[in-house]
């Protein structure tokens, strides 16, 4: 498995909201609308190749996953052995649920220029570098085991209590993955995206001044919330675009 994408999937009446948002927040507008899919945009770099992407929806407002392959048939194959489930099939990627109920698709692979980090006017980087899938304690084994067998490559394992630990394919994937229990006995397992600095206390200022919602610091990260709602939060985890990141 390689190159990861997180989308944003928002209802019609807040996309407008979440385009604005999220384009200040990354550093990247919106560009035009998919061809054949007029409930898909990308958020453009002015280099490298997009992999943050907003989709409406009907439904409340959620973050999902597309995962390329280079065997899109066999990786779905193995998705459903491993317990996921195959929603539906389009002509370029597959739908698919996990065990838990987060959906996520499969695509084919293709080459790919990963964006560097954005830079601000205090000289402080920001970049969009790891989607967190947090689980409730009863799905969360399963949760971790299931992506586990189905990505392959590289894990490192939490020393937080919370974390089971982090995923990256050192291909040069922009995103990484980390995996949350949460603080809940039951329910969806589901996702927040997180993003990188190199300080925290100027990206948290910037944050709120385009009007986040806080929701409070932790150790090594901050909570904010977007205007649909969605959690997400600034970290330490390096913005830094390299092929083998740092999952310590």
């Amino acid at each position: 498995m390689s190159w990861i994408h997180a989308v944003i999937d928002v209802p019609a009446e807040q996309h407008a909201s979440a385009a604005d948002f999220w384009g200040v927040v990354l550093g990247w507008p919106t560009g035009r609308i998919w061809d054949g899919h007029p409930e898909l945009r990308s958020f453009e770099p002015p280099t490298g190749t997009s992999y943050v992407h907003l989709q409406e929806i009907d439904g409340a407002p959620r973050i999902h996953l597309d995962v390329e392959s280079a065997d899109p048939a066999g990786a779905v194959e193995r998705a459903v052995g491993l317990g996921g489930e195959l929603v539906a099939e389009h002509a370029r990627w597959r739908t698919l649920r996990s065990p838990g109920g987060l959906p996520f698709c499969l695509l084919q692979e293709a080459e790919h220029d990963a964006p560097g980090p954005v830079g601000f006017t205090d000289g402080h980087r920001s970049r969009l570098v790891q989607v967190c899938i947090d689980s409730p304690r009863a799905a969360h084994a399963g949760e971790v085991a299931f992506w586990r067998d189905l990505l392959g490559d590289r894990w490192v394992p939490s020393r937080g209590r919370e974390f089971a630990g982090k995923w990256h394919d050192d291909a040069g994937s922009p995103i990484q993955l980390l995996f949350q229990e949460l603080d809940e006995d039951d329910g969806p397992v589901r996702a927040h995206v997180d993003l990188g600095t190199d300080d925290l206390a100027a990206d948290v200022r910037r944050l709120a001044l385009l009007g986040a919602a806080e929701v409070g610091a932790g150790r090594g990260w901050h909570v904010f919330r977007d205007p649909c709602g969605l959690p997400f939060c600034t970290t330490l985890n390096s913005p830094e675009r390299v092929r083998r990141r740092d999952l310590g």
